[in-house]
């Protein structure tokens, strides 16, 4: 029997759908506008964490909820692009990664495309509903444990 089967949901009926449509797209737009600048999405998201202060690979790892390898990589990825420098600590063992001259910089032109990619995608939106969406997901985040953040 041909034609829709009323059992079976469409795939427009389900808010994850709608989720990742949007977000999809959002990621997609911002990941270009970033690489413009010369970083990956998960470059800029280390970046900006290392903007509040310098850290080591370790707590960046737990705040980000990423890998130790996953943290090694972009470090490195960053120290070769000029971004950031490590600094060996005294026993020689541990070191910590910052921000440099070149890094600081660029987190400003970094942030204004972030909001500039938010502007595009829910400026139209009223603040009511911005705050909303937003109150939703961070509960959403909150009541499932979420740590991984979405960074690539």
């Amino acid at each position: 029997m041909k034609g829709k089967n009323k059992e079976i949901s469409g795939l427009e009926v389900h808010l994850g759908y709608w989720l990742r449509y949007v977000s999809n797209q959002v990621s997609h737009s911002f990941a270009q506008k970033v690489q413009a600048k010369g970083v990956t999405v998960a470059e800029w998201v280390l970046l900006r964490q290392l903007y509040d202060g310098e850290s080591r690979p370790g707590q960046l790892a737990q705040s980000l909820g990423l890998t130790r390898g996953a943290i090694s990589k972009l470090s490195e990825r960053l120290l070769n692009k000029g971004l950031i420098d490590r600094n060996q600590e005294e026993d020689g063992r541990a070191h910590c990664l910052k921000l440099n001259a070149r890094g600081r910089q660029l987190i400003p032109v970094l942030s204004r495309l972030a909001d500039q990619n938010d502007e595009e995608y829910f400026g139209h939106l009223e603040p009511e509903i911005r705050k909303m969406i937003q109150c939703a997901m961070e509960e959403i985040v909150q009541m499932k444990g979420l740590k991984s953040k979405p960074i690539g």
